[in-house]
């Protein structure tokens, strides 16, 4: 069965997570993708080498594509990856700031060249403005954009625990090279994409920021709790019984408060105390409302607790760990091919049903370099029509 992107051919000079992230994703649909790497390789082949000697973030985000290996500053190899790009429905970069402008390959220039062709820049904090020169990582970036600030308990501030900055601009620069895709089936044209690692992060904190400017409100750090939603966080359960577990409890609308206090507490005069009528009054009063939460749950066994949940459709999850995850019923694998044997990752959350899909093999370093270079050696730099 022919996949969606079949035939379409994506040149990308990409180091790390975030472009490859997006990257990973074509190839998954059929792109070809050719991975443009420098002579010592994706320097996240070296993150670590927990998966048969491979790093884990190379596995993950690097399989189905082909690598070749160039070094822009040698005349020869910056003309042999015009030729690729000219062949290339899409281009994706994300190097260091100024760099695709030094070796050649800048946006303006390709779009002037050819018009067909999809470019997508992945940059740290833009390109303008004064940090706009600046190198971004993703924890660097999690602190300049105030998730740090709103991540972690009151005490202190804290990052999320995986590379959020990273993925989220992948999953943007995803997206937007698909709509350009589809533009372009319609128009002809090619498109210029921009997708900064910042401005991802501004749009996941809309939600502070919109508390702030316009309720002068501080998004408080809360751990496992809620800023905004009561009661909603983490409790101990069982206590009293030897045997303390933590539950987290989500009560999102009144409805579920209702069932909760008379279903799950069996406390229905709560129902009548005006403190807790709202949600809003219940985050007023949210340590009298948890207190009385915790007292209860001290004295119920967890799996009692957790029937009752289940009955009265209240919405409740375990605070697992890495070793619960990894044995989780609803995780789903699929394996990919290393050069130490197959290893089996976590499968794409979007599934077509009746479409199976494969995951192409993790390259190891330059792996196609020979076979590319013979394909491409006689091409023209000129744009082939389409």
């Amino acid at each position: 069965m022919s996949l969606p992107l079949s035939g379409l051919l994506v040149v990308a000079v990409e180091q790390a997570a975030a472009a490859p992230y997006a990257s990973s994703r074509l190839a998954d649909a059929g792109a070809r993708v050719i991975k443009i790497e420098r002579p010592e390789g994706d320097f996240a082949r070296g993150y670590d080498h927990a998966v048969h000697g491979e790093s884990t973030y190379f596995v993950w985000l690097n399989r189905g594509k082909e690598s070749i290996t160039l070094d822009f500053s040698e005349p020869e190899d910056a003309k042999f990856l015009q030729k690729l790009i000219a062949k290339a429905d899409v281009f994706i970069q994300n190097l260091g700031p100024g760099a695709a402008r030094r070796a050649g390959f800048d946006w303006e220039t390709l779009r002037a060249r050819y018009p067909r062709l999809i470019t997508c820049d992945i940059t740290g904090y833009g390109e303008t403005g004064p940090l706009a020169d600046m190198r971004a990582y993703d924890l660097l970036v999690q602190a300049e954009s105030g998730i740090a600030s709103v991540t972690g308990t009151p005490e202190a501030p804290g990052r999320i625990g995986i590379s959020a900055c990273d993925i989220g601009t992948g999953m943007y620069a995803h997206a937007a090279i698909l709509e350009a895709l589809l533009k372009r089936s319609v128009t002809g044209e090619g498109s210029a994409i921009h997708v900064s690692l910042f401005e991802s992060m501004c749009d996941w904190m809309a939600i502070p920021l919109l508390h702030y400017d316009y309720g002068n409100t501080i998004w408080p750090r809360v751990g496992l709790a809620h800023p905004t939603i009561a009661p909603y966080g983490a409790f101990p359960v069982g206590g009293a019984h030897g045997h303390a577990s933590i539950i987290l409890l989500g009560i999102q609308n009144d409805g579920e408060w209702r069932r909760f206090a008379a279903e799950v507490l069996k406390r229905s005069e709560l129902l009548e105390r005006p403190e807790f009528a709202t949600n809003q009054l219940r985050v007023k009063n949210r340590e009298s409302l948890n207190q009385l939460i915790t007292e209860f749950f001290d004295t119920i066994a967890i799996d009692e607790l957790r029937d009752r949940l289940r009955k009265a459709r209240v919405a409740f999850s375990s605070v697992n760990s890495i070793e619960d995850l990894s044995r989780h019923p609803h995780l789903r694998r699929q394996s990919v091919e290393t050069a130490g044997g197959l290893a089996y990752i976590v499968a794409p959350p979007a599934t077509f049903r009746g479409e199976p899909r494969d995951l192409g093999p993790v390259p190891s370093i330059g792996q196609h370099s020979e076979s590319i270079r013979n394909e491409f050696s006689s091409s023209s730099d000129e744009l082939p029509a389409t």
